[in-house]
């Protein structure tokens, strides 16, 4: 999700403010944010499933991100151009943490990327996941918009949130 830097300022000020003034909103700006993040998402995976073109790229190792999770570093060349980067959009599980994927480095895999900017492409193997990855945050983004609906309209009390 790409958000221009005055906006991420903006949605960290109206986070805290809320926090203090009333919480409630936190659980709908969140719920919102979630479910932009899963609209832009579908919109990209969209496009690139219907306009992408297909090329044999392969990993080359795993970035391990703070929480654990491992995302494949992938290389690839179109038009001479060498490209070394991990998937655009990748999800990764909780198995992913305690996985080793040493049998996958220097695995050919096929890709999908956009032709007028490679550099941003996804794993076509993944396309399942992707898609599951999606829908269980549009999910959690709704029940974060229902829940804080719910206590604005005092439909349910939550303690310490009026």
């Amino acid at each position: 999700m790409n958000f221009n830097i005055k906006y991420q300022w903006l949605i960290l000020i109206a986070f805290v403010f809320f926090m203090f003034y009333k919480p409630i909103f936190c659980f709908l700006l969140l719920g919102l944010l979630i479910v932009f993040y899963v609209i832009q998402s579908s919109i990209f995976l969209n496009k690139i499933n219907k306009k992408g073109e297909e090329t044999i790229g392969k990993i080359t190792s795993y970035l391990t991100e703070s929480e654990g999770y491992k995302t494949p570093l992938v290389e690839f060349e179109i038009n001479g151009q060498k490209i070394i980067k991990k998937p655009y959009y990748y999800s990764s599980s909780d198995l992913s943490k305690f996985k080793t994927y040493r049998k996958n480095i220097n695995k050919s895999i096929t890709i999908v990327y956009i032709p007028n900017n490679p550099e941003k492409f996804i794993i076509k193997g993944e396309k399942g996941f992707n898609y599951f990855s999606l829908i269980f945050s549009i999910i959690v983004g709704l029940g974060f918009i229902l829940i804080s609906l719910a206590g604005l309209f005092n439909l349910i009390k939550i303690n310490g949130m009026n």
